[in-house]
């Protein structure tokens, strides 16, 4: 039996702890888990830590395929941005684009994180013009949920991965963003190229991708992939 070494980001956290344990009995393998945003999972491996699997959105881990350090990737599951607001807070109109622009910009605080889904926002926002008038109401938060900055009352607004609002306590879930302005993003996860434990990674792998996976994936916020 082997020990897997697993660097991930937040988005799939929670279903993998939720698989994690059910592996460890079904084959004996032991995890252990490497928890980092993705911006420091990144400098980490090309820096050359070495780990058998890493969880990470599908464009990342290309780049690590381009830079020779991951050797193959296998997609899990499709992630959509949410909004959330503080637990019994009256929840804005998110219904189309501009309802959400609306909301931004009558908002006395945003949080969003460092991770895929707050470049997505960084960049919408400056297509919507509204960048520089919100700048200083902005939070970006890196490897802590940005639904917790709501929680504590810091902010009035959080846009993060369904996937990571969803365990935050304090928070309620407004919604999804609507489809007019919705970042669905892959999250896969993809072999080191000088993995230790090559045969027991792809052993998780095939068990994440399994069909009695997919309800814990959908539990948690996401879609198989």
């Amino acid at each position: 039996m082997s020990e897997i070494k697993v660097m991930a980001s937040g988005a799939f956290k929670e279903a993998y702890l939720e698989l994690a344990p059910a592996f460890e009995r079904a084959t004996g393998h032991k995890l252990a888990n490497l928890w980092a945003p993705s911006v420091q999972m990144k400098n980490r491996l090309t820096g050359g830590e070495v780990v058998d699997l890493v969880i990470l959105s599908a464009d990342a881990l290309d780049e690590l395929v381009r830079a020779g350090i991951v050797a193959e990737r296998f997609d899990l599951a499709l992630s959509g941005i949410g909004v959330a607001v503080k637990a019994g807070a009256p929840k804005p109109d998110i219904s189309s684009g501009d309802a959400v622009k609306r909301a931004v910009l009558a908002a006395k605080g945003i949080a969003y994180s460092t991770g895929p889904s707050g470049l997505y926002l960084a960049g919408l926002f400056q297509r919507w013009g509204i960048a520089d008038a919100i700048r200083a109401r902005v939070t970006q938060t890196q490897g802590v949920p940005s639904g917790g900055v709501v929680a504590r009352g810091e902010a009035e607004i959080a846009f993060q991965q369904v996937s990571e609002l969803l365990p935050v306590p304090g928070i309620d879930l407004v919604g999804p963003l609507p489809p007019d302005i919705q970042q669905i993003t892959t999250f896969s996860a993809g072999l080191h190229a000088r993995a230790q434990a090559p045969d027991a990674a792809h052993a998780l792998v095939k068990f994440l991708k399994a069909p009695a996976a997919a309800p814990v994936i959908r539990k948690t916020g996401m879609e198989p992939a």
